[in-house]
């Protein structure tokens, strides 16, 4: 599978308003092509292509670090909602009344989840994407960028999930705070949260094989070899069994 046509069906399956922050990849393959292949390139030509890589690295990064912001907030504001429907079931409320306020937090907790997962899904194939650029640009210029550049997004908060990854295992632990109104009901959450890891799971793995393709075609090793990504440390993530073939990217 082309890698463009594995991000643009990536970029339409997430959120309507979050398309436009998605890598500009056809743009950077452009400026790609843009420098001759059969010499190395001016200092111009690399200003340029590192002006437009650099520009899209700065738009990813601060989309990222916008959306964290809000789950932190969002997380915290959960929490609380979720002590003030339990001290309610403790004081007496009705029935009726609390299983509706239950299921209501239930429902913003799994929504909650699926957002997070659309988030570290967006920064694996933004990473896939750039470390994708570099390579290709490599290849036709020799300029060897690659490394350099894929170390230095370390530094950045976009490939930093820890804090996503944290608040996506306590979604879980959240449910579980908040009883169902039926068994039933709490397994269909469970359901839902598993469902939605799937995405991350599976384009994780394909950013995993994009680097092993990058490592496989260098001996470089030592402080300038490439970083890992890593998958949110769960049980379903480490039981998981993909149902279709991983993409392996063209």
């Amino acid at each position: 599978m082309k890698f463009g046509k594995w991000l643009k069906k990536q970029i339409e399956q997430s959120l309507a308003e979050w398309r436009k922050q998605f890598l500009l990849y056809k743009e950077l393959k452009r400026c790609v092509k843009a420098v001759p292949g059969d010499r190395p390139p001016t200092p111009e030509e690399e200003a340029a292509f590192v002006a437009a890589l650099d520009a899209e690295i700065e738009k990813i990064n601060a989309f990222f670090l916008e959306q964290e912001e809000e789950f932190v907030i969002h997380h915290l504001e959960l929490q609380k909602e979720i002590k003030r429907v339990v001290a309610r079931k403790a004081a007496g409320v009705p029935a009726a009344q609390h299983e509706a306020e239950a299921a209501a937090v239930r429902q913003e907790i799994v929504n909650f989840h699926g957002k997070m997962v659309l988030l570290l899904n967006y920064s694996n194939i933004n990473y896939t994407g750039l470390v994708k650029i570099l390579k290709k640009y490599d290849k036709r210029t020799g300029a060897g960028l690659l490394l350099p550049a894929i170390l230095s997004l370390q530094d950045h908060d976009f490939f930093k999930t820890a804090t996503v990854s944290q608040m996506v295992r306590a979604c879980e632990a959240m449910l579980e705070a908040v009883p169902a109104t039926a068994p039933e009901g709490q397994a269909a959450d469970r359901e839902a949260l598993a469902v939605a890891e799937q995405s991350i799971f599976r384009n994780t793995v394909a950013a995993l094989l994009i680097m092993q393709d990058v490592r496989a075609g260098s001996s470089t090793r030592g402080s300038h070899s490439l970083p890992p990504l890593s998958l949110p440390d769960s049980e379903w993530l480490r039981s998981f069994q993909p149902p279709s073939p991983i993409p392996i990217f063209q």
